[in-house]
């Protein structure tokens, strides 16, 4: 019996049908959990890093560039949304232990990283730190959205 827990990426899957303008119900789900004690701008700065980890390891995510009417292309963006909720300290941390032991891919933001000026010390923070005791102020997530409910437990919407 293997114990490999790492899921192999699959694009999500929508349930509308194709010219159908209702929403689309897709089979997976991104979601970010953030500390309900962060500041505005962290919010939003831990979010903006979060969700980028994603889309470069699992690029089906990622939908087709954007053009406007004038032929100006813009940067592709996920093809579903990205639920933002956020929980207390205890809440990210149990469900970070609970990503991880159902192998979803996920990204970690710390505390520590409000205080770095650059990726590779970024990196060094969170290397610096086992993992049970990183003061994890952020986290993304994809995976099924069962899968994903169940580690988000105890997380309440974003305001």
């Amino acid at each position: 019996m293997s114990t490999d827990t790492t899921t192999t990426p699959t694009a999500p899957v929508a349930t509308a049908a194709a010219g159908d303008r209702r929403p689309v119900r897709f089979d997976t789900k991104i979601a970010v959990l953030l500390r309900d004690d962060l500041a505005g701008w962290q919010r939003l700065n831990v979010t903006a890093f979060l969700v980028s980890g994603l889309g470069t390891r699992l690029p089906e995510l990622v939908g087709e560039p954007y053009e406007d009417a004038d032929g100006t292309a813009y940067l592709p963006m996920f093809r579903q949304p990205v639920l933002v909720l956020q929980g207390g300290g205890e809440v990210l941390a149990a469900a970070r232990g609970r990503a991880l032991g159902r192998g979803l891919p996920c990204s970690v933001f710390t505390a520590d990283l409000f205080a770095t000026g650059n990726d590779a010390d970024n990196r060094a923070a969170v290397r610096a730190v086992a993992g049970d005791e990183l003061d994890v102020v952020g986290l993304a997530v994809h995976g099924p959205r069962g899968a994903v409910d169940k580690v988000l437990k105890g997380a309440r919407m974003h305001p």
